[in-house]
């Protein structure tokens, strides 16, 4: 991978462990010169791993709609900073760049992007990896929902087994690396969508 989409929070959370594993998470993509691509803050978790990454000269793009650019804060210091007119556009310009996405603890808008990005890779819009990084047991209620949906009958356990999760940077990009999506996306080719 050359660069990997991040989401996480614009707070730290409680948790001091959240910004430890948020620099060694960081520490790891500069090792193995991955670019980082995210929402721009420089606030929270966000302005951790984009700090982490750029004093190590690393590189790091924010995508952030116009609009948000004062109100979050947006980081000055950043490699690229792509202004975008909407959270469409932005989470649109995020797919497009990386070459793989990973949820850091974080709130309804980490939420909401990261399972964007598995529904399209659930559909075949993109057959890139999509992982949770589960520091401190953060997501275990979300995956244990996850297994749930799986024995009610409402999620497929392929689709289940794409959603890569880990506690330890190395490991989960490994796995995001040895990546290979289940999924066929024939039907795209032969519909209209």
């Amino acid at each position: 991978m050359q660069q990997i989409a991040i989401y996480c929070g614009a707070n730290s959370g409680v948790d001091p462990d959240f910004i430890k594993q948020a620099e060694s998470f960081a520490d790891v993509l500069v090792r193995r010169r991955v670019g980082v691509v995210y929402g721009g803050s420089r606030n929270g978790l966000m302005g951790v791993i984009a700090d982490r990454v750029l004093g190590q000269q690393g590189t790091v793009v924010g995508v952030m709609p116009k609009g948000l650019i004062q109100w979050e804060q947006a980081h000055q210091h950043l490699t690229e900073m792509v202004s975008v007119s909407g959270m469409h556009e932005r989470k649109q310009e995020m797919s497009q760049r990386a070459d793989g996405f990973v949820a850091l603890p974080g709130g309804i808008g980490t939420l909401e992007e990261i399972f964007e990005m598995i529904s399209w890779a659930q559909l075949g819009v993109h057959f890139k990896p999509c992982a949770f990084f589960n520091v401190n047991g953060y997501y275990d209620k979300l995956i244990e929902f996850l297994d749930h949906s799986v024995i009610q009958g409402l999620m497929r356990k392929k689709i289940r087994d794409m959603i890569l999760i880990g506690d330890e940077p190395e490991a989960l990009l490994n796995a995001m690396n040895n990546y290979s999506s289940p999924v066929d996306n024939s039907w795209i080719e032969s519909s209209e969508v």
